[in-house]
């Protein structure tokens, strides 16, 4: 992922009007029209347009993707650029945040969009009562305020110099101020497909809005449609069957000779990684002896040859990635010391013991949760999978990871955040991540992130063994940019705009 300076972030819109919309030079010339079909995993039948309760990919690509707009948006080659905003400035000391909003756009029903349906938007995600993965994202706003019809400004408790990167959140989307639950309920955005058909866990058909603010340099498909398939090989059947022309999220491990002929494996690399979530919050994971034992007991070159084919990277147990401009690539891993593990053990006094699991069984966890059982057996462990997560629980997860390092950490290790399953609540990561956050010199801001990284890597209640690619698969009836996007999957969720038929 390409670096942005983040004094242009404090004194402008940065890229937002650099690249056309797509991502790719102004003279590219993909050819408009067709249709894509695309075969998505992380689809659930209780799925909505209500972005509080996003967390699969389907749903990523749907609203984010396709039907909605954020205020800003992450561009494939990692430079933040302007959406529905056409600009921003920060004052001084990066506390206030004025965002200059686009005109002539409009909702799918008719409606303007203006700074009422920001407010009304941002609102959703605010607050101690607020049960959205975006919540955190927004603690630090004390005041948000409309200026004009086009001009909203955020004040905020601290200094954040990384704030415009929040507003791409796949959370923050959009909706019409006063249309609301409506907009929930029929999917009414600002984005450059219109909902024609959903059926929550299984299918979404969308058609290409005749006028739109991004013009012809986004949106090349007439009609997109998205197929529900949870499963990685009803995703490669579906595309070998000349079903669909992409499937999402393969296995790290797929190689090209597994897939038919005139079909394309691309392997992507970013922040992406495969997780363990130790409960902190109780016994037995409240124990910092417990947490070192399993980070030193994680063979992690064999994780990744077994889990990941060696496709991705040796991780230092935090979410932070290579993708990151502050990743500390200087940080060497947890070395791997089974005598030492067995030693802390039985020092913390539960060698021998049951650890309770769950989440292993999800897609993309399963192969993750069989290496971690077998090299807790070789601890002397003994794994159960738990049906549902409760206190004391390993969990697995994966992540796409996130462009900055605030927005990462605040998303799954800030005390109450919706995905901080390790439940963390050190008051010494807390005190350094305001400081990062609120720190502009660029030096002692790498040196913060640093020390928070080192912390997560010898005391934190995650164990992040690697860093996987993203992989997927395409016919050759698709043509796309030179750059992909390695945020989230699929162009960051954004192959529907970014992406042409041949």
């Amino acid at each position: 992922m390409a670096r942005i300076s983040r004094r242009s972030l404090l004194t402008s819109g940065a890229a937002a009007g650099v690249l056309a919309a797509s991502g790719m030079a102004l003279t590219a010339a993909p050819r408009q029209g067709g249709i894509l079909r695309a075969a998505v995993g992380g689809a659930f039948t209780d799925d909505s347009w209500d972005s509080r309760g996003h967390s699969g990919l389907f749903m990523m690509v749907a609203a984010h993707g396709m039907v909605f707009d954020c205020l800003t948006e992450v561009g494939p080659d990692g430079a933040l650029r302007g959406e529905l905003a056409e600009s921003w400035q920060a004052s001084a000391d990066a506390r206030v945040w004025t965002f200059d909003l686009r005109k002539d756009v409009t909702f799918h029903n008719g409606k303007s969009f203006g700074a009422d349906d920001v407010l009304e938007t941002m609102a959703l995600h605010m607050g101690r009562q607020s049960a959205s993965p975006a919540a955190p994202l927004l603690s630090a706003v004390q005041d948000l305020r409309k200026l004009s019809d086009t001009q909203v400004q955020f004040h905020l408790s601290a200094p954040n110099a990384d704030f415009p990167y929040l507003m791409a959140d796949y959370h923050l989307i959009i909706y019409p101020a006063g249309y609301v639950e409506l907009a929930m309920m029929n999917g009414i955005g600002t984005g450059l497909y219109r909902v024609e058909n959903f059926e929550p866990g299984h299918r979404l058909r969308a058609r290409r809005v005749s006028s739109h603010y991004k013009g012809a340099s986004a949106g090349f498909f007439d009609e997109v449609e998205l197929l529900a398939h949870n499963n990685a090989d009803a995703r490669t059947g579906a595309l070998a069957q000349r079903d669909v022309d992409v499937a999402a999220q393969l296995p790290p491990q797929t190689g090209r000779d597994s897939l038919a002929g005139g079909v394309h494996l691309h392997r992507v690399s970013g922040n992406r990684h495969i997780g363990f979530a130790l409960d902190s919050s109780t016994a037995p994971f409240d124990k910092a002896d417990l947490r070192r034992a399993l980070k030193i007991g994680i063979d992690r070159t064999a994780f990744l040859t077994d889990v990941l084919g060696g496709h991705g990277r040796i991780a230092q147990d935090s979410p932070i990635g290579p993708a990151n401009h502050y990743f500390a690539a200087d940080l060497a891993p947890v070395p791997h010391d089974p005598d030492h593990a067995r030693y802390l053990l039985r020092r913390a006094g539960i060698d021998g013991a049951v650890l309770h699991m769950t989440g292993s069984a999800a897609e993309g966890t399963a192969r993750a949760g069989a290496a971690f059982q077998s090299q807790m057996q070789r601890l002397g462990l003994t794994t159960d999978l738990a049906a549902q997560p409760a206190h004391g629980t390993v969990r697995a997860a994966q992540s796409s990871g996130r462009a900055t390092e605030d927005w990462v950490l605040s998303t799954y290790l800030a005390p109450g955040a919706a995905w901080n399953f390790g439940q963390w609540e050190d008051p010494r990561f807390k005190s350094l991540l305001l400081s990062a956050r609120s720190e502009l010199d660029g030096n002692r801001r790498r040196a913060l992130y640093r020390d928070l990284q080192h912390l997560l890597r010898d005391e934190g209640p995650i164990i992040v063994p690697a860093f996987a690619d993203h992989v997927f698969a395409t016919r050759d009836t698709l043509g796309k940019p030179a750059t992909l996007g390695n945020l989230w999957a699929l162009d960051n969720a954004r192959l529907a705009e970014r992406w042409w038929r041949v």
